[in-house]
C-alpha cells in the first residue's frame, strides 16, 4: 500500500494498532488502519435431473477448463444475490437457489467459496462472456482432469458422495497450499 484511500498521504506505515493483535496499514497522516480481509468467491452447483452444469472458462485464470458458474461477491450484494448474479453471467442460466453447500477457506490465496446447490429453472442456458461453452454432465462425464480449480473439485467429489448416501449436509474445509513434491518423486526434468 503507497497511498491512504482516505487521505491521499504517503506516510503508510505497517505496525499493530492499539487494541487489535495484528500488523495492519495504518496512515501516519490520519489514523487510518487499512484492514485487508478475504473475498468471497459464490456460486452454485446447477442441478438438471442426474445432470449437473458446468462451465468452461473463456478467461484467465485457467482458461479452457470446466468450472461451476462462480466468481467474487460484490459489495452491497447478498451471498444468494451473488450466485445468482454469476450463473445468469457465465451460464446465461435461471436457478431456483437451494441451501448453503460447500464453504471452502483458502487462506493461502485469502479467499473463501460458498457454493450453493440449486436446480435449473428450464433448459435454456448457455455461454456467457466468460464461458466458452456449458454443458450438463453425468457424472461418470465430468471432466475430472479438466476442472479449473481445487475448490469445484472438492465440491463435486462431496456432491456425488451425497447424493449416493442421500443426504447433503453443509460441508466446511479448507483447501491448504499443496507441499512441493520430493525430488524423487517429481520425475526427471
Amino acid at each position: 500500500m503507497k497511498y491512504c484511500s482516505h487521505c491521499g498521504s504517503d506516510r503508510i506505515e505497517r505496525r499493530v494498532p492499539e487494541g487489535d493483535t495484528l500488523a495492519r496499514h495504518v496512515c501516519a497522516n490520519c489514523g487510518t488502519i487499512h484492514y485487508q480481509n478475504p473475498k468471497v468467491v459464490v456460486g452454485c452447483l446447477p442441478e438438471w435431473g442426474s445432470r449437473v452444469l458446468l462451465c468452461k472458462r473463456a478467461i484467465e485464470p485457467r482458461y479452457g477448463l470446466w468450472t461451476l458458474p462462480a466468481g467474487f461477491l460484490e459489495n452491497g450484494e447478498t451471498v444468494v444475490a451473488g450466485a445468482l448474479r454469476e450463473t445468469m453471467e457465465e451460464a446465461h442460466a435461471r436457478v431456483h437457489m437451494g441451501e448453503l453447500y460447500t464453504l471452502i477457506s483458502l487462506p493461502q490465496i485469502n479467499q473463501v467459496y460458498m457454493m450453493f446447490r440449486a436446480t435449473l429453472a428450464d433448459l435454456d442456458f448457455g455461454p456467457g462472456a466468460e464461458s466458452l461453452e456449458v454443458r450438463l454432465f453425468d457424472e461418470a462425464e465430468i471432466p475430472w482432469e479438466s476442472l479449473a480449480f481445487r475448490t469445484i473439485v472438492r465440491t463435486l467429489r462431496n456432491f456425488f458422495l451425497d447424493r449416493k448416501l442421500g443426504a447433503f449436509p453443509v460441508r466446511v474445509s479448507a483447501l491448504e497450499r499443496r507441499p512441493p513434491l520430493p525430488p524423487d518423486l517429481r520425475g526427471a526434468a
